[in-house]
Order: C-alpha cells, then structure tokens, then sequence
C-alpha cells in the first residue's frame, strides 16, 4: 500500500483537527512558557503531521473502492453459499429417493 502524498493526506485529514488539538496542546503549557506559545503550537502542528503522514494511511477514495469490492464478494459468497444448499438439498432428495426405490431390474 502506498503511502499518501502530502496533498492526498491533507485532504484525509481535515487540517482544522490538527490545528485544534496543536492549540488545546499549546494551552497544557505552563504559562511561564507561554511566551513562545505560538512557536510551540507551530512546533506542535508539525509533529502531528509528521506522526500521521507516516502511518500507513488510504485515502477515503482507495477505501470505498475497496469497500465496494468487499460488498460485490460478499454478495457473490451468499450466492455460492445459497446455490451450495440448494444442490446440496437436491442431492439429499435424490439420494433418499433412491434408496427408496426398488433397485432397477435387467
């Protein structure tokens, strides 16, 4: 799976989070540090986004895609399955049928 570009991981995230929680960071600051509070909620931003662009991200496109693959599967499957039981059923009717019937005379 490839990693997001930047621009493709900006538009995953809305940027607005990252900005809220570099400020609700910044606000923990004890306030003699508080001078440089917005150095440090830049400072803060940058690591977040750093952090998230290295994990191992899709983008929302890439995940309906493949959500829409697994519901196709998952429809076929049930087709399979209810097809299996039926020929299953078909063959449990033959067989006691058969073993029923007298055996056929030459």
């Amino acid at each position: 799976m490839l990693s997001p570009s930047p621009g493709e991981f900006e538009s995953m995230i809305e940027m607005g989070h990252i900005d809220d929680l570099a400020r609700r960071l910044s606000s923990l600051v004890p306030a003699s540090m508080r001078e440089s509070r917005e150095e440090m909620q830049e400072n803060f931003k940058a690591v977040l986004q750093g952090g998230l662009a290295k994990l191992d991200l899709v983008t929302r496109e890439e995940f309906e895609v493949q959500r829409a693959v697994l519901l196709r599967t998952r429809e076929k499957l049930e087709a399979l399955e209810q097809a299996v039981q039926w020929l299953e059923a078909e063959l449990d009717g033959k067989g006691s049928q058969a073993s029923a019937a007298p055996p056929p005379q030459h």
